[in-house]
């Protein structure tokens, strides 16, 4: 995936969690930030973000926050990446190397998942997978963490995952890692205990769990490889 008209700027606060002031060209100027996470470790005063520049005269702001710098490491931060990137990756042969269809926004019992996948191997037969998709932006020391706030909508689209398996189909959740350079994926129990019991609780169920990390520049991301996930 890509973005147009990048440049970058210097974040300087965040008044609320869809806005942000930062520096460009020596002016401070609004920009909306495309991820209404905590990010505390991210979007510290004097980082070096990375802005989209915006040419519609309806907009309430010119700008989107949709990366930063965080020492050595490059993060995309915007929210609605990690479902594009997947989407690319799932036609690339991600899950299945034979793809016949693909949907968005699959509805399903009280859910409604970020894909639905049919396809499977040649000469295999045909699966049905239900995924769901969560992009991770918290790192510590190398291990990439999520949440980094308590999700209780997190915790019932697990139990709906279960339930998809229990009901024949193959289910994922798939745990985007913005960046390149973390070594493994954890679930944050520090802040969300229970997303933790139910994730674990998912795998011994057989869903899959996968956590992918992302190539990332000031202007794309794209899926690279799998790291190990320590439940």
């Amino acid at each position: 995936m890509h973005y147009d008209h990048i440049i970058s700027g210097t974040f300087l606060k965040r008044p609320n969690r869809f806005i942000a002031i930062v520096l460009v060209g020596g002016q401070e100027e609004e920009a909306h930030v495309k991820n209404t996470g905590r990010c505390r470790e991210l979007l510290i005063p004097g980082a070096r973000v990375y802005l989209q520049q915006h040419n519609d005269p309806k907009r309430k702001t010119k700008y989107s926050l949709i990366g930063v710098s965080k020492g050595n490491l490059m993060i995309n931060m915007d929210s609605q990446a990690p479902n594009k990137a997947v989407g690319e990756w799932l036609k690339r042969g991600g899950i299945f190397p034979y793809i016949e269809e693909i949907r968005a926004e699959k509805k399903y019992g009280n859910s409604r998942f970020d894909f639905f996948v049919r396809g499977g191997e040649l000469m295999a037969g045909t699966r049905e997978a239900f995924v769901e998709v969560k992009g991770v932006t918290l790192e510590e020391d190398g291990t990439a963490w999520f949440p980094d706030a308590p999700t209780e909508r997190g915790v019932k689209h697990i139990e709906e995952l279960i339930h998809c398996v229990e009901e024949g189909y193959d289910a994922y959740i798939i745990f985007v890692i913005q960046m390149k350079g973390v070594h493994c994926f954890r679930p944050n129990d520090r802040t969300h205990r229970a997303f933790g019991d139910t994730l674990r609780k998912a795998a011994d169920s057989g869903v899959h769990i996968l956590a992918l990390d992302c190539l990332v520049t000031k202007d794309t991301m794209e899926i690279d490889e799998k790291i190990p996930v320590i439940l």
